[in-house]
């Protein structure tokens, strides 16, 4: 399966519900990202997030702060 073709509020339900999964989020805008981070929060799941060393740290602290703990990020 190919998260990457999910829409983004699939995508947060699934975390929502605990599950975990890696994406690689091309264009999604931040404020997705933020959304996804604080569902893999509230549902425990753990996202990794692919292709993302051409974010701004900004964006990156507002992602991470979202998660608390369950967003990992990698190049």
């Amino acid at each position: 399966m190919s998260f990457e073709t999910l829409m983004t509020d699939d995508l947060i339900r699934i975390a929502a519900a605990g599950g975990g999964f890696r994406l690689f989020p091309g264009v999604r805008p931040v404020d997705e990202l933020v959304r996804i981070a604080t569902a893999a929060e509230s549902g425990g799941a753990l996202v990794f997030l692919l292709g993302m060393s051409t974010y701004m740290t900004d964006d990156l602290v507002r992602i991470a702060t979202a998660g608390k703990g369950h967003v990992v990020f990698e190049d």
